[in-house]
């Protein structure tokens, strides 16, 4: 027996005026969704335990089957897991993303524009933050170059009692009042300060101007956490596992968990990303004798923090793609699999950020199939099966509907 989980990151939402009071998911074109939907279970599952913030990280643990109450310590350890950082217990891993913001004086009175600096590039983001390490690194603060805009600092015996807000949470709003605060709070809206002295003059931004492309501004700062406490996946579950993605958060899982990793030439986390080569990558993990893989996707996500609808629907429609392909290869390859397809949480439009409401889910067993009348939304899944909790998934996949 095989197993699949296609996660569309952030790929639920909410009803748009735009598309005529249909989701983004319900307006896609999505003939393998759809082929599928007739023959699974489909319904409703709550990925965000209560009282936690509606991260990719507390709910891919989740989808997991990793209680994120007992497993989660923050996120950016997650990701410093992934880029090679050896953390201490003592130590704090804080998420660094590389932001636009607008050129108004002083810093307080600043607009984010882009939590993502444009989409930056690895290599041009590895020359930034390698001009912020040489400037602001120290005895107590390391930066870590990671994929794109996403890196990480390390603040050596640090202090998660500091508060941070998701840059993403906070688009074209002033920054004023969400810069750090708490016991960092000062040493930390210093850096981001002097990051902006730093970068202004930067080769690498004066290129991307010339280009007509978005500066990378300064840094900023969410997500801190310790040194995280996974367990492996194969000790919890028995089956070898891999996660194939393109960002580090899902990475560092992957490394903590023990699961397989493949690194995909050209896999950026974006709607550009090479999503041929993760279904390949997909099929070498079957082939070379993996049990379960779990493929994450994280355009849609980005495309609802940008409010780009027509983006999310084409990341969707990928999604399905890439869903259809797999499940014709598993059917064709393997004696018997199951396949779960979800997100991991709703980032809907109108928001712009991360919601905690229960998102849908798709439940495939090749050998008792369904009938369904269901279609694969957010909509018809309320009228579904319920899980309360994301770890059920792997529980469902590993276990069987009728266990």
């Amino acid at each position: 027996m095989k197993y699949l989980v296609v996660l569309g990151d952030g790929m639920a939402d909410r009803p748009l005026e735009e598309l005529g009071g249909r989701t983004p998911l319900e307006a896609a074109e999505t003939p393998n969704f759809d082929m599928l939907a007739a023959k699974s279970t489909i319904g409703s599952v709550k990925t965000v335990p209560d009282g936690m913030k509606p991260g990719s990280d507390v709910a891919n643990l989740s989808v997991l089957g990793y209680d994120p109450k007992v497993y989660y310590s923050g996120r950016s350890p997650l990701e410093a897991l992934s880029i090679g950082v050896i953390m201490n217990p003592e130590d704090v891993a804080v998420r660094t993303n590389l932001v636009t913001l607008s050129d108004t004086e002083p810093l307080e009175e600043k607009v984010m524009l882009d939590y993502s600096a444009g989409e930056i590039t690895t290599e041009e983001a590895r020359e930034l933050i390698e001009a912020v390490e040489e400037e602001l690194g120290s005895e107590k603060f390391r930066f870590y170059s990671g994929v794109s805009y996403r890196h990480c600092l390390i603040e050596y015996r640090g202090s998660v009692r500091t508060e941070l807000t998701p840059p993403h949470d906070i688009s074209l709003k002033k920054v004023g009042k969400f810069l750090p605060k708490g016991e960092m709070g000062e040493e930390l809206t210093e850096l981001i300060r002097r990051s902006g002295e730093i970068l202004s003059g930067h080769p690498v931004n004066k290129k991307r101007v010339a280009l007509g492309k978005r500066p990378a501004t300064h840094i900023w700062f969410w997500g801190a956490g310790t040194k995280p406490k996974l367990t492996s996946f194969f000790n919890r579950f028995g089956l070898k596992g891999a996660i194939v993605s393109a960002v580090d958060l899902l990475k560092g899982i992957a490394k903590g968990t023990e699961m397989y990793s493949p690194c995909v030439k050209g896999a950026t986390g974006t709607l550009q990303t090479n999503w041929q080569g993760k279904i390949d990558a997909v099929k070498d993990c079957f082939e070379r004798g993996i049990d379960y893989v779990y493929l994450h996707f994280e355009a849609p996500d980005e495309c609802g923090h940008q409010g780009d609808i027509p983006g999310k629907i084409a990341a969707i429609e990928k999604v399905d793609m890439a869903t259809g392909e797999l499940y014709r290869f598993l059917e064709k390859n393997v004696d018997g699999f199951r396949l779960a397809l979800l997100p991991d949480h709703a980032t809907p439009i109108s928001v712009r950020t991360h919601t905690s409401e229960p998102v849908p889910y798709l439940f495939y067993d090749s050998a008792k199939p369904v009938v369904s009348t269901l279609k694969y939304n957010e909509k018809d899944a309320q009228n579904g099966e319920y899980l309360p909790n994301g770890q059920m998934i792997t529980k469902l996949l590993t276990e069987g509907r009728h266990a």
